[in-house]
């Protein structure tokens, strides 16, 4: 192939634009996002029961769904939250379900079981959504004069704005928190006993008198002969006004005297619900958040957001104005840009150690042409097989690229030899050249691309991790190697300048004195060599004490999953003792939000009151806070310190408990950063054994150093009222269990009647009591309900009011009631150690309790058991494919030494730093196996040919090791400048780049020191085989 190029070099030429032209096609193509789809696709059931508790709803909703959902296909786990009024249960799947596959199986599911479920529950409707867990920005809308209160903004959010917006491709779910308008009846049960009435009749005059009517038309088909014309008949049925439905007639006297809903209740238009509302910067607003559907691509969906944003603001009301405070995209944005400017940097710095070593630009341009081919090519590879622009396939290609000049330096040092010691034209030069090296390149493609192969092939959120590097790596390596034998041996025939014979080295200057150094060391090199292979067993001492130093250095590393990036925001839960009405979160909020106005870094601060992660009600509030962009921040305002700023100030809160975390590196799996399991009821020990073993739980954490911020993520038990009712006593008073229960619901609770026309829009009409009038717990004992006889019975007459505390809010964990428990591990230790500690602790509880990992942990877990099997598999395959190129055991087996010492020194740099051994540090342990094996390939390779040629053993591997030296210095030297710009990243996602350079560049670093080792080994394997017959 070489040899039909070289006389060919416009045929190279038009492949390797062919090659340019698809990748320029395809980049603008490519979707963008910071990490690729890794979480599992999710399935989310809302089911609203005004009024329930978490109890009923747990028993009466919850079970009876759950127990349908067993045996979805690929169902991983699934989990459920009751709370007052409201159930949320999420199904999620296993990473590579169709996410539409898995909704249609959960709404089919449901139809089975929806008959079973309370009339009220099936009347407000179940919502099934495809969900990815975390927020991509929030909307929020404000009145600047404070015209328009938030039931208003609400409304026209409701109205205006969230069907557009979920109309946007890519938009998964958006929810208002707020709520649009209702037709509110206030009723006021006093009264109501004065006219003999109970609320139950209120509800039965509604529903008859708001009704629609179909009444025809006059003159409709079949008709009589003379008939002229046609007029459909209208009747007002439905009401649309306040003023129509104070209007209804509850009851007509004899004497000709009616009462009035407006006698016995207030009417107005007010809002659906009251339980969320938002606040931007201490005002109040309203929201609208944003969550992507599964798979799709981050930044083209802000983008679009934004777009009809604008587009419908010119449509505002007047001084209403629109804001987006917290949008999880510029991260995306400016982590990719970043990375694009470290492959440039890259790039240059590459250039600079070739032309350091080549001393000419003609040289040095022939690998420089080859890098971008290669890229672009990777690019068009990537769409074809639907992958992402994302910041691990772009640290694949700037791992790469130190690689790729790798196949390109071999060929031109080759030529460059050739032409100097034999003093041939470029030409056949470089036909003499691609006889020798185009084995060695075929076989260092093979090995390179070989090991990323078993990282393609893992299974789970860590698996779609791995394949981004596994895929841009071998694809851009692959060019690489094709283009090593198209477009380099081309452009060397064509490009270089004959040179006579032995006239090189005598340059003057810089580079003269460079290579005077360069021989003197490489004299030098070759009499270390000669040495070493003299007394072999001592260096194979020294290596085995070295590998015990790796298996004790590498035994110690921490261990975790991904790095925790400063992602520009931080989300603050709060939390306020049980039963604790709003009022009272909205002070905590200010104080919240006054501590933020303080902090110079921070942007804005959105609150979402009424809702967190630990469950909804009047005691819980979420706060987004959003930071400058990290351009304007010091290092003193990162991410990670305004959290531990705005902590140690949150612990003066005299109401409430408030955590300001760090969101998740991979969005999508769980809310924060740090460890999630859930505390399981296994054998139905009953909830008060689960809560002292969660009160032990804690407890112990607190006292452990592993351990820090360990807390339960659910709200905390809160006081509640058990009403007794007497029933032989209703009964003997001539009083139906239904009649309280309907009584109940509908003054307490609320009670959706029906709809109304509003401005084009159906909307709800709901009655309760007056605020004032449920406010008490004797107000509920003035109730009346009518019995047989027609008689109005106070309920206290019957029913006795205890108080006690109850669950607010009860999760259940794949059918197993539950516990959410998070944490973090304490500074200076990682998740892996945390995880291990709470297994501890965990097993110290009583029998019957049991611990699922959920989430990121869940991921964690399964990829830390992968990883040691990876590494395996890894060597196992370069090993084979060696073996099978050079048909022999022995020289794999001397390659392979050579791969702990480069392992080695990526121990040891990850140690020095402090780092962890997580996902990216695996990578770059993968990239340095094929590395440093490389290395020892290029010496190997051309000893074994002298040495088969007949020279001395000994010779021949001295020989080959002085030749080899130069280009292997050089590329290692190109691959570890390559990658300094990850090991010294600073600002956005500077952590996963410092993750993946540091190792990688500590690796590097020996494995070039152990081209010591390499003639050792050689020497050594090759006796071994040579003593047999």
């Amino acid at each position: 192939m070489p040899q039909f190029f070289i006389d060919r070099p416009i045929f190279a030429w038009v492949v390797a634009l062919f090659i340019l032209l698809a990748g320029a096609l395809a980049i603008p193509q490519l979707p963008v996002a910071q990490y690729p789809n890794v979480a599992p696709p999710k399935v989310e059931i809302y089911a609203v029961y005004p009024g329930a508790s978490a109890q009923t709803l747990d028993e009466s909703v919850v079970s009876l769904i759950e127990q349908e959902l067993n045996g979805a296909d690929h169902l991983l786990y699934f989990e459920s939250q009751s709370s007052l009024g409201s159930a949320t249960i999420t199904a999620t799947f296993q990473p590579g379900t169709n996410p539409e596959m898995a909704q249609v199986d959960v709404q089919n599911r449901l139809k089975a079981v929806e008959p079973r479920l309370p009339q009220a529950v099936t009347q407000q409707g179940l919502q099934v959504e495809k969900v990815s867990a975390g927020f991509l920005l929030l909307v929020t809308l404000t009145s600047s004069d404070g015209k328009l209160d938030d039931v208003a903004l609400s409304d026209y959010l409701a109205r205006n704005v969230m069907n557009e917006l979920k109309r946007l491709d890519g938009v998964g779910k958006a929810q208002l928190y707020g709520a649009e308008r209702a037709m509110r009846v206030w009723i006021d049960p006093q009264k109501l006993i004065g006219f003999n009435l109970t609320p139950a009749d209120v509800n039965a005059a509604i529903s008859a008198q708001n009704a629609q009517v179909s009444a025809g038309s006059i003159g409709d088909l079949p008709g009589t002969k003379t008939q002229e014309i046609t007029a459909a008949i209208l009747v007002k049925g439905q009401l649309s006004t306040p003023a129509e439905f104070a209007d209804i007639v509850l009851k007509a006297n004899p004497d000709g005297s009616t009462v009035r809903i407006g006698d016995v209740a207030r009417v107005e238009i007010g809002s659906q619900e009251y339980q969320f509302s938002t606040r931007l910067n201490g005002k109040p607003s309203t929201a609208v958040s944003v969550q992507l559907a599964p798979g799709a691509n981050a930044l083209n969906t802000a983008n679009l957001v934004r777009a009809k944003m604008d587009e419908l603001s010119r449509y505002f009301p007047a001084n209403v104005e629109y804001k987006i405070p917290y949008d999880t995209s510029p991260f995306v944005k400016v982590s990719i840009t970043k990375v694009v400017y470290t492959l440039l940097e890259a790039m240059a710095l590459v250039f600079a150690v070739m032309f350091l070593f080549l001393q000419n630009v003609r040289y040095t341009l022939i690998p420089t042409l080859v890098v971008p081919i290669a890229l672009m090519g990777t690019f068009a590879t990537m769409l074809l097989l639907g992958f992402s622009i994302n910041v691990l396939t772009m640290f694949g290609m700037v791992l790469a690229i130190g690689i790729l000049v790798d196949d390109a330096i071999v060929v031109v040092e080759n030529v460059e030899r050739i032409m100097v010691t034999e003093g041939l034209s470029p030409k056949e030069a470089t036909r003499k050249a691609m006889g020798q090296i185009t084995g060695a390149i075929v076989g260092i493609t093979l090995v390179l691309v070989a090991v990323f192969l078993p990282m393609a092939f893992m299974p789970g959120s860590v698996g779609v991790i791995y394949q981004q590097f596994s895929l841009s790596m071998a694809t851009s390596i692959l060019f690489s190697a094709f283009l090593a034998l198209t477009l380099t041996p081309a452009l060397c025939a064509t490009l270089l300048k004959p040179i006579a014979k032995d006239d090189h080295h005598a340059k003057g200057g810089f580079f003269g004195g460079f290579n005077r150094r360069f021989e003197r060391f490489t004299d030098r090199y070759e009499g270390w060599v000669a040495y070493a292979l003299k007394r072999s067993g001592r260096y194979l001492v020294i290596y085995l004490v070295l590998l015990i130093g790796l298996g004790l250095m590498f035994s110690r590393l921490p261990s975790s999953f991904l790095p925790v990036e400063d992602q520009g925001y931080t989300i603050t839960d709060i939390q306020l003792p049980p039963g604790a009405s709003k009022n009272r979160t909205v002070q905590v909020a200010e104080q919240i939000e006054a501590h933020n106005a303080e902090e110079p870094g921070v942007g804005d601060t959105t609150m979402i009151m009424g809702f967190s992660f630990s469950g909804s009600g009047q005691n819980a509030a979420l706060a987004f806070t959003t930071l400058k962009d990290w351009s304007q921040r010091s290092s003193e305002d990162s991410a990670a310190a305004i959290a531990d700023r705005a902590n140690i100030a949150f612990t003066e809160l005299k109401d409430a408990i408030a955590y300001a975390i760090l969101p998740p590196p991979v969005d999508g799996l769980g809310t924060s950063s740090g460890f999630e399991f859930r505390l399981q009821d296994r054998g139905g020990v009953g909830h008060a054994a689960l809560m002292a073993a969660r009160s032990e739980l804690l407890a112990a954490a607190e006292k452990s150093p592993i351990l820090a911020n360990v807390r339960e993520s659910a709200l905390a038990e809160a006081p509640q009222v058990q009403l007794q009712v007497d029933r032989k006593q209703a009964n003997a008073l001539g009083v139906s269990f239904a009649d309280v229960g309907n009584v109940l619901s509908s003054a307490i609770g609320s009670a959706y009647i029906n709809d109304f026309p509003n401005q084009g829009r159906m909307q709800r009409v709901v009655v309760q009591a007056e605020g004032d009038q449920r406010s008490q717990v004797a107000d509920l004992m003035k109730i009346n309900v009518r019995n047989n006889a027609g008689k109005m019975v106070p309920l206290s007459a019957f029913v006795e009011a205890k108080w006690t505390q109850g669950p607010s809010q009860l999760t259940r964990y794949n059918g197993y009631p539950a516990i959410a428990i998070s944490g973090e591990a304490a500074p200076g230790h990682s998740t892996g150690e945390a995880m291990e500690e709470i297994q501890r602790l965990v097993s110290q509880l009583p029998a019957g309790l049991g611990q699922e990992w959920t989430g990121l942990s869940l991921q964690e877990r399964l990829s830390g058991a992968q990883a040691p099997l990876l590494l395996g598999l890894s060597l196992l395959i370069v090993f084979l494919c060696l073996a099978a190129l050079y048909e022999s055991w022995s020289i794999p087996t001397s390659v392979l030494l050579v791969v702990p010492l480069g392992v080695l020194g990526a121990v040891l740099a990850v140690t020095l730093r402090g780092m962890p051994n997580d996902v990216f540090f695996k990578v770059g342990l993968i990239t340095i196996i094929g590395l440093s094996a490389k290395n020892a390939i290029l010496i190997i390779e051309f000893a074994k040919d002298l040495y088969d040629q007949g020279e001395d053993l000994l010779d021949a591997t001295v020989k080959a090791a002085r030749l080899r030296l130069r280009p292997i210095i050089m590329t290692s030297l190109a691959f570890i400048l390559g990658v300094v710009p990850l090991a010294i990243a600073t600002g956005a996602s500077s952590a996963s780049q410092q993750a993946i350079g540091t190792g990688v560049i500590g690796g590097m670093i020996t494995a070039t020191l152990a081209v010591l080792f390499v003639p050792v080994f050689f020497v050594v394997v090759i006796k071994r085989v040579r003593k047999r017959p």
